[in-house]
């Protein structure tokens, strides 16, 4: 398991953004190792009860996770940039652009 504790004792200081932004990475990965476990709880189980818990949790678990992400692009411009290149490759792939058009 990922440590996600960035101090292992008292806060010697404050993060930086891009420190930070470092730490909440971390955090993301907790929270899809999260989901991923539920799932797999979900997929073992026919308890109607537990699985009712377990969808909540792991909805919360995918909020957090989008949250962070959404914190991790205002704390660090480059990622941020990343994103919106990303979102404008991503439509150009899903409407049958070629691969030169995708990397121009």
């Amino acid at each position: 398991m990922p440590q996600t504790n960035p101090f292992h004792s008292l806060v010697p200081r404050k993060l930086t953004d891009s420190e930070l932004a470092r730490s909440i990475r971390l955090n993301i990965e907790a929270e899809l190792d999260a989901i991923n476990l539920y799932a797999a709880h979900l997929d073992a189980t026919d308890n109607e009860e537990a699985k009712a818990i377990l969808r909540h949790v792991m909805d919360e678990e995918r909020e957090h996770a989008a949250l962070f992400w959404q914190l991790i692009a205002r704390l660090d411009p480059a990622q941020a940039q990343h994103d919106r290149d990303a979102s404008q490759k991503y439509r150009l792939i899903t409407t049958g652009a070629s691969h030169e058009e995708v990397e121009a």
